[in-house]
């Protein structure tokens, strides 16, 4: 029964554009908050591994020459960079969202702050 078209009624557009329309009213809050909710966890984990790479580089001491020591330190202190530029770049992505949706930032700043510890 394919390609069969199924007359509506005016009520029944009308219900379909109301449900439309609601759906459209929420949709937008929903997907923000989704991003919002990503975005946190996003930070949230990546400063769990600069605090544990931070860790690493405090418990483990290096060994071998001088050589290989200064190549282990430049090594870590280059995946800290990328992390740290990573991190900012989050940080910057919600220093907009606050700016953009000042509700949603205030909600995600709250919940950092609070449900994250």
């Amino acid at each position: 029964m394919g390609g069969m078209i199924i007359p509506l009624t005016p009520k029944e557009i009308f219900n379909i554009y109301i449900k439309q329309k609601v759906m459209k009213k929420y949709i937008n809050p929903i997907l923000s908050l989704g991003t919002a909710a990503a975005l946190l966890g996003a930070i949230y984990f990546q400063n769990q591994q600069i605090d544990g790479l931070k860790k690493q580089l405090e418990v483990q001491p290096v060994v071998g020459g001088d050589i290989q020591k200064a190549n282990t330190i430049d090594s870590l202190n280059d995946e800290m960079f990328i992390l740290h530029t990573i991190n900012g770049r989050y940080e910057l992505t919600f220093e907009h969202l606050k700016e953009v949706n000042p509700k949603l930032g205030k909600e995600m700043e709250d919940w950092m702050n609070h449900e994250t510890e």
